[in-house]
């Protein structure tokens, strides 16, 4: 078994989380697909477990957990339910992170401590015209006495029903380019701030996806992530964590997708043998547990240098891009495995192919994986 670089207490919470995962979560995880939404039991269940607070540093009121941990911990969730995951893994990696990273000591205590008791967060970055783009966000804030104003309009943003708090990118200065953007938080019950929609989605169908808008909402001046105008950058590093993130989501998706289409083609009888007897079948979970490995293996060596604060673009970039496509290649090969079963909702084969989809396109499209990717090695 690959394993991250866990400290021995972190390993010991880890098999917690596992048993969890395989004896609460994945029981539930057809009918979170089925009616759209993670239970609110679950949610509890993972912020009881210290799972909220895991990777919250100590004097805001967390464990300080390493993102390794954190990592490993999605990816678990993520093999009995990617919709389940997403929660932690939106206000860990999208929303507290940002703040370890850059928020004022005021913003910390303020919200990070809340997060450590199970508060959940968003990001909120995307719009209709801005999306693999970041930077032509056209979300504005204005300056006015103790507040900013901010209107404008997100889409497809996460945790969007259950989050307490979003990290908001805005543009602050139009005439700078991206270098006039700033990133704030903003209380999702403030005045003007709403959901104009929910998003119905082909896979991760229990994570709570939504339309916001933005009208005239007022944020103090000190939810300000870092410095005005320099809410890019914000964005950009935000990016690299989240990215980390979704790789090993798509470990989980995959992982548990190679593990059924083994189980199954142990039973399943063709032409008087079990299918397993069949070297052509043999060869296809060859081939997925080689790419399963193999986006493992980034993975936990991206959430390593995340842990030690070394340059991780390229190597979240390249964790992300392998292990999505990894996914998708897994979990179709095991619906293919399945045969006609796979096709139907008897089976999870179907739930873990669409889930997988989505982790080749949001954090950043895979073609703009390898965009970035290439401009770091030409550096």
């Amino acid at each position: 078994m690959i394993e991250a670089n866990l400290t021995p207490e972190e390993l010991d919470i880890l098999q917690y989380v596992r048993e969890f995962a395989q004896r609460e979560v994945k029981p539930l995880a057809r009918e979170i697909d089925r009616k759209k939404e993670v239970p609110e039991k679950l949610i509890n269940r993972m912020n009881e477990m210290g799972l909220f607070a895991s990777y919250i540093p100590k004097e805001y009121g967390g464990a300080g957990l390493s993102f390794s941990f954190l990592a490993r911990v999605i990816e678990e969730l993520s093999r009995a339910c990617a919709s389940t995951a997403l929660v932690l893994d939106g206000a860990l990696t999208l929303f507290a992170d940002p703040l370890i990273m850059f928020g004022s000591e005021k913003l910390k205590q303020k919200y990070l401590t809340r997060v450590a008791k199970g508060a959940i967060g968003g990001l909120a970055l995307t719009e209709t015209g801005a999306g693999s783009d970041a930077a032509a966000i056209r979300t504005s804030a204005r300056k006015e006495g103790d507040h900013y104003i901010i209107n404008g309009s997100k889409i497809f943003i996460s945790n969007g029903r259950i989050a307490k708090f979003f990290v908001v990118d805005a543009v602050t200065d139009s005439s700078k380019g991206h270098r006039g953007i700033s990133t704030f938080v903003v209380d999702a019950d403030s005045p003007g701030f709403r959901i104009s929609k929910d998003l119905d989605k082909l896979g991760i169908r229990g994570s709570s996806t939504v339309e916001l808008e933005f009208h005239d909402v007022k944020v103090p001046l000190e939810n300000l992530v870092g410095e005005e105008n320099k809410g890019f950058k914000v964005v950009m590093e935000t990016l690299d964590s989240g990215r980390i993130g979704i790789a090993a989501q798509a470990v989980g998706i995959a992982e548990s997708a190679l593990e059924e289409a083994i189980d199954y083609v142990k039973q399943r009888k063709q032409f008087g043998t079990e299918l397993s007897n069949f070297q052509g079948l043999q060869f296809m979970l060859a081939d997925m547990a080689t790419d399963l490995d193999a986006a493992k293996l980034l993975t936990y060596k991206a959430a390593e240098m995340w842990d030690k604060h070394e340059n991780a673009v390229k190597i979240s970039s390249q964790a992300k891009l392998f292990a999505s496509d990894a996914a998708m290649r897994i979990t179709t090969e095991c619906l293919q495995l399945f045969g006609g079963y796979g096709y139907t909702t008897d089976f999870d084969a179907e739930r873990h192919m669409r889930d997988a989809k989505i982790t080749q396109i949001y954090e950043g499209t895979n073609q703009i994986q390898r965009v970035i990717i290439s401009k770091e090695l030409l550096r």
